[in-house]
């Protein structure tokens, strides 16, 4: 496997800015959830860059693969907080698409790095 330094891989800058981005959503939760819903979502936002970065220090590419896939189910867990959030009334439908077209993304890249790494 080609080395590179996961802060250099697209999909890592991008989760990361994505969980800035659910860092500040989750600000305007109510107080009470700071040790429910809001930890729950931070947790899986940073899971899914932390899972990227710590994949790519594996020295073997099945080892990275099993990296990103748990990093994409973290993403899909994140969703589905999302989705609840909206359901609640925490977030409006335009943050909730927001979300969604974000994670969308970041799951096509997940599953394009894993495609890729499959193939060495």
């Amino acid at each position: 496997m080609a080395y590179q330094k996961y802060t250099e891989l697209e999909v890592w800058k991008k989760a990361r800015i994505f969980t800035a981005f659910i860092y500040k959503l989750t600000a305007s939760f109510p107080k009470e959830e700071i040790y429910g819903l809001v930890s729950q979502i931070r947790r899986c936002a940073v899971s899914v860059p932390s899972n990227i970065a710590e994949g790519s220090g594996r020295q073997h590419p099945k080892e990275t693969i099993q990296f990103l896939a748990i990093a994409r189910g973290s993403l899909y867990e994140l969703e589905t907080h999302i989705y609840v959030s909206f359901d609640i009334g925490f977030v409006s439908e335009l943050q909730l698409n927001d979300c969604l077209s974000q994670i969308e993304v970041l799951g096509k890249l997940i599953n394009g790095y894993i495609r890729f790494l499959n193939k060495e």
